[in-house]
């Protein structure tokens, strides 16, 4: 039985058209190239090489480059207004508020932009809490580790939570710990994934009864 769900921030509680997450992705590329000094389709290769092994981009320039400031990297990534092009979803609002069981937010970006794309959505104070990338100590998703002290911390085992991520790889990582997932998939772009899938927030309705 569900007792609990955690979601996924960026093109979940959002459509993917948006772009959003898109224009974080292109900046992530170009942090990476001016901090490599390398160019930007140099640093795409190497990214991408390297990627597999960690969870987050901001890891691996730790562990591998040598990267400090984490502030200054989550600064050009997230700049003010960001989240300009997002727009509120009734249905997703009403949905979320009148869930059955309590609900969190899981992310691994930092909290300044989770607090900003909520604040836009419409979303603010319908969640028990917003774990993001620093409160899990720059240790994102799909590490067990990530996944586990956030059940912790809302009191949940995995076998009672749903988790619901627009990322396969996020998703396998919690599946493996024994627990519930949910693709969100609204252009069919993981059509042939065995997880299970829905094309908007609305449709877990099912999942929950």
């Amino acid at each position: 039985m569900i007792r609990y769900v955690l979601f996924d921030l960026d093109n979940t509680l959002y459509p993917s058209a948006t772009g959003l997450e898109d224009d974080m992705v292109r900046r992530i590329g170009e942090y990476t190239a001016k901090y490599l000094g390398v160019t930007k389709e140099r640093a795409l290769e190497l990214r991408k090489d390297r990627i597999h092994l960690y969870g987050t981009t901001l890891e691996w320039l730790m562990a591998e480059r040598g990267l400090i400031d984490v502030d200054a990297y989550y600064a050009y990534i997230h700049p003010d207004g960001e989240e300009e092009n997002l727009k509120p979803d009734p249905a997703v609002r009403d949905f979320i508020k009148n869930l059955p069981v309590p609900a969190s937010v899981l992310t691994n970006a930092p909290k300044e932009h989770a607090d900003r794309v909520l604040k836009k959505l419409e979303l603010e104070g319908l969640f028990e809490s917003v774990y993001d990338i620093r409160w899990n100590n720059l240790k994102g998703k799909p590490a067990e580790s990530a996944f586990r002290s956030v059940l912790k911390a809302v009191g949940t085992k995995p076998e009672e939570t749903l988790f619901v991520d627009d990322l396969p790889t996020y998703l396998e990582g919690f599946l493996k710990i024994g627990g519930h997932g949910v693709l969100i998939d609204d252009f069919d772009r993981h059509a042939g994934s065995s997880y299970q899938r829905v094309k908007s927030i609305p449709e877990l309705a099912r999942f929950l009864r």
